[in-house]
């Protein structure tokens, strides 16, 4: 079947159901929003019990890691996600359900080969890109610096 470019385009066009935009946008700003409200709300209960503004910050990061894996592994975080879109990528806790959901699914092929390869292989070109730009942008502050 011979098609150009623009007969598939209208053929696409015509199988693929309209997407909602302002629904979708609507629904990951609420999202994110109340994740980061999340966040902030348990920063302040951490505060509250005592700790010191770092203290709780770096307790809430790994608060929000663990019950976004918590989230993933029961299946949670995904029907979330289907829903509110972007408004799950919230930095943290994105990162955690990309680093967790592979290694969730591959764990029937055994704990090194498995769940071992599989969890960075979402997040591992993040990380590889995170720390690149990361010491290059390092570089650059240091060369601007010395001048």
């Amino acid at each position: 079947m011979d098609m150009t470019k623009k007969e598939y385009a209208a053929y696409v066009k015509g199988k693929c159901p309209p997407s909602p935009h302002g629904k979708n946008l609507v629904l990951s700003f609420l999202v994110g929003g109340a994740i980061c409200c999340l966040g902030q709300a348990i920063g302040d209960l951490y505060q509250w019990l005592g700790m010191t503004s770092d203290d709780s910050a770096t307790a809430v990061s790994m608060t929000l890691v663990a019950l976004s894996s918590l989230f993933t592994a029961l299946g949670l975080y995904h029907k979330l996600a289907r829903h509110a879109g972007a408004g799950t990528l919230v930095p943290i806790t994105g990162f955690a359900n990309a680093v967790a959901s592979p290694a969730i699914d591959f764990r029937a092929e055994g704990l090194v080969t498995g769940t071992a390869v599989k969890m960075f292989s979402v997040a591992g070109p993040v990380i590889v890109y995170g720390v690149t730009a990361s010491v290059i942008y390092g570089i650059i502050l240091v060369l601007l610096q010395s001048f």
